[in-house]
């Protein structure tokens, strides 16, 4: 069934996890894939050996490290992804009935298991590098999604607000968004939320942000958008359900997540932020 197919660990993942307990060298592969994902990975060895700057050795043990008894096993399943990072939701909604939910009960048990796959793969060591990142003070905080995830960034956006200052969510039209790079550069933060079918105008943005010195967290899906090549961070969620469309709470429940914990992280700060924050509304 498609859906079981979909909840299988997708590679990114099982980089997410296994990376901690790589050599230097595989982890030059496994960023050089994340990078470039996953068209770098169906290239020959030497291919992929001569992008990552290691040996073709390398390579071999870093696929064995994620699991694949060999590389064409490995190509195989970046194959399987890239079908499914392609699928659009008229593809999804002709599966045939025995692939479709029988009940809403099932569409809520794959929105439940999304999340706690979600989890059970974010490396928490990510995590923590990130919320430092968005709470430093010096650091301003740009956020902005796709046609689908931008109320997502509008949300995480309206509560970094309260948390502290220089927090801005891009909206409006593209040539909005590029005209706030002329004051982008070392010292700024951008978010993204970015699912299948990738969104052109984001990966656009994301090129011409990195190229200026923005650093740059990507929230996305368990195949990787392609901003993941600009970005510093990225978090991969589960999206796929058995419906036309692909869940966001998955991605919704980490931003939340990111959100508690910079909250955590900047305790002083945002409950001073917060008490002064009421004592102008007259609450």
């Amino acid at each position: 069934m498609e859906q079981a197919k979909e909840m299988k660990a997708s590679i990114s993942e099982l980089i997410g996890e296994k990376i901690a307990s790589m050599s230097a060298s595989e982890r030059k592969a496994a960023q050089t894939l994340v990078a470039h994902y996953p068209l770098i990975g169906l290239k020959t060895v030497a291919d992929f050996s001569v992008q990552a700057g290691v040996s073709s050795p390398t390579i071999l043990r870093f696929v064995a490290r994620l699991g694949f008894s060999n590389y064409p096993e490995f190509q195989a399943a970046l194959q399987e992804e890239l079908a499914a990072q392609i699928q659009s939701p008229l593809t999804r909604n002709l599966a045939s009935p025995s692939t479709r939910p029988r009940s809403a009960f099932a569409q809520v048990d794959a929105t439940l298991d999304n999340i706690r796959e979600t989890f059970s793969h974010l490396p928490e060591a990510q995590i923590v590098q990130i919320v430092a990142l968005l709470s430093r003070p010096r650091n301003r905080i740009h956020l902005i999604g796709g046609r689908f995830t931008d109320p997502i960034a509008r949300y995480m956006a309206a509560h970094l607000q309260i948390i502290r200052p220089d927090v801005v969510h891009l909206d409006g039209q593209e040539s909005n968004w590029r005209d706030r790079l002329i004051d982008m550069g070392k010292r700024d933060v951008l978010v993204i939320f970015d699912i299948r079918r990738y969104q052109e105008s984001l990966i656009r943005f994301a090129e011409k942000a990195q190229a200026r010195g923005v650093e740059i967290v990507l929230l996305t899906d368990q195949w990787l958008s392609p901003i993941a090549r600009f970005a510093r961070h990225v978090l991969a969620g589960r999206t796929a359900v058995p419906s036309a469309w692909d869940s966001t709470a998955a991605l919704f429940v980490v931003a939340e997540t990111l959100i508690a914990e910079i909250t955590r992280h900047a305790e002083e700060t945002a409950s001073k932020r917060i008490r002064e924050m009421e004592e102008l509304r007259g609450e």
